[in-house]
């Protein structure tokens, strides 16, 4: 088999316990309301942390997301934007 088809094995990845989930978001946003009630039962039921950023606040991420929020991050990678699936976001942190 060549190396490119050849499946490596997967580390096991860490329980939700130690993820932290970022929601990026600004005030008056009905999306950001969304996501973050998606995000905060998820992080409930899973025990991943979760905390938000607010782009109004931070220029840097102001630059980067503003065409996006709300944008959600699993451990600082872009997981998701402008709709929150609930079930995809339990498969990120692997619950």
């Amino acid at each position: 088999m060549t190396p490119l088809l050849r499946r490596t094995p997967r580390t096991s990845p860490r329980p939700p316990k130690e993820r932290t989930v970022t929601l990026i978001g600004k005030p008056g946003c009905h999306l950001c309301d969304a996501a973050r009630e998606v995000v905060a039962a998820v992080c409930a039921e899973t025990g991943a942390a979760w905390e938000e950023r607010d782009i109004t606040v931070d220029e840097e991420l102001y630059r980067r997301y503003w065409e996006q929020i709300p944008v959600v991050l699993v451990d600082g990678e872009q997981h998701d934007f402008w709709r929150v699936d609930a079930g995809r976001l339990r498969r990120a942190l692997g619950a």
